[in-house]
């Protein structure tokens, strides 16, 4: 067993619910590098020997970020937004005058996945009714939340899955950046926020997209998070799942929706709750 990969992957799974198997050991090697060179660590051995003996808020959050998958692009896999685009004016329509249709993106990453809805948004709604939306981005990286809040892309980014005309017509070119337009970044907020912690403060959504996050975590930390999804999302709210994870055998709260793939809502004794 690599050195130090014991006390690395207990901090991981604990802080992140990520399991780290003995197999995904290079990830050490490639992806701490910078902390050991940030901390003036000369190997992982001695970073072991500092989260055994002398661990720091800095440190493990440090190690955390760096063993993060943050993989994102613009309308990923495709078939959640076109069942969102037929599901937007019917939850829409269910909001009293005034009130707002929340959507969360959780482990949103860069921001694509909560940039994509809010143009989605805009195109099917109209830009006047898209402003009902409170779109809320989260993830457990400070530093990718705050490249989200950015909203600049860079060309490789904004041509992995984004239609030509909505580059052209919600993104303005700033060099070699593209940037979200105003309006857009208006309708979206973005905070971090880990998912293993208490999200209750946060409200109910009727929309909850958390797509590709479950496949790093056991089955106790994914019927964990599945069941506080499900106190988060409105009676009549859709959850969104990634094509490789699904409720079944996890969790009795959450049921998927008739002839959709990777599309949930609560079952009919939660809802009733």
């Amino acid at each position: 067993m690599q050195p130090g990969f014991v006390e690395v992957a207990g901090l991981v799974r604990r802080r992140a619910g990520i399991v780290l198997t003995e197999d995904k050991g290079y990830l050490l090697e490639t992806r701490l590098g910078p902390v050991l060179a940030r901390f003036k660590l000369a190997s992982l051995g001695a970073l072991a020997e500092r989260l055994r003996s002398l661990p720091g808020e800095a440190l493990e959050r440090a190690v955390v970020e760096a063993l993060t998958t943050h993989e994102s692009s613009f309308f990923r896999d495709g078939r959640p937004f076109e069942h969102l685009r037929g599901a937007l004016p019917k939850l829409l329509s269910r909001k009293a005058a005034g009130e707002r249709l929340r959507i969360w993106s959780a482990a949103c990453s860069t921001g694509q996945e909560a940039y994509s809805v809010a143009m989605l948004a805009t195109e099917v709604l109209g830009p006047a009714a898209a402003q009902r939306l409170e779109i809320l981005g989260t993830d457990i990286s400070g530093e990718v939340v705050a490249r989200a809040r950015e909203g600049a892309f860079s060309q490789f980014e904004v041509q992995r899955g984004l239609p030509i005309r909505a580059l052209m017509t919600s993104f303005v070119q700033e060099g070699a950046r593209w940037r979200v337009r105003p309006e857009l970044r208006g309708m979206v907020r973005f905070e971090e926020r880990n998912l293993l912690a208490d999200c209750g403060a946060l409200g109910r959504f009727e929309v909850i997209f958390c797509r590709n996050v479950l496949i790093y975590f056991d089955a106790p930390t994914k019927t964990r998070v599945l069941e506080m999804l499900a106190r988060q999302l409105a009676p009549d709210g859709v959850l969104y799942l990634g094509a490789a994870e699904t409720v079944i055998g996890l969790t009795d709260h959450l049921v998927p929706v008739p002839g959709e793939r990777g599309v949930y809502g609560l079952a009919a004794r939660r809802a009733a709750a």
